[in-house]
């Protein structure tokens, strides 16, 4: 999708969908697949820097980038925050389960 359509959507389609990235890059883990998982979690970082340059979404700009970074420090490998790939998509998890109603 390029970025003018991302920004078409509500933010929640948005983050729901970065979900649906964590939920790719845990299944590639758990396979075993380093390449696809990593691959995963640069769509989801994309995705976010989509999110980010989205001016509807000004309000919420410093939880997405904050978002943003704690993915970075998971891709890289960083333990700076005690924070992994399952409790993300646990907190996006939500937006996903409110688009879809």
């Amino acid at each position: 999708m390029s970025e003018e359509r991302w920004h078409e959507k509500p933010l929640a389609w948005q983050l729901g969908n970065i979900g649906s990235e964590i939920v790719r890059a845990i299944n590639r883990e758990e396979k075993g697949d380093i390449a696809g998982r990593r691959s995963a979690i640069e769509r989801a970082l994309e995705l976010l820097d989509f999110t980010l340059s989205d001016k509807s979404n000004i309000g919420r700009i410093k939880e997405v980038a904050r978002l943003r970074e704690v993915l970075a420090s998971i891709y890289v490998d960083s333990k700076y925050y005690a924070v992994d790939l399952a409790a993300i998509q646990n907190y996006l998890l939500p937006f996903a389960i409110l688009v879809r109603r």
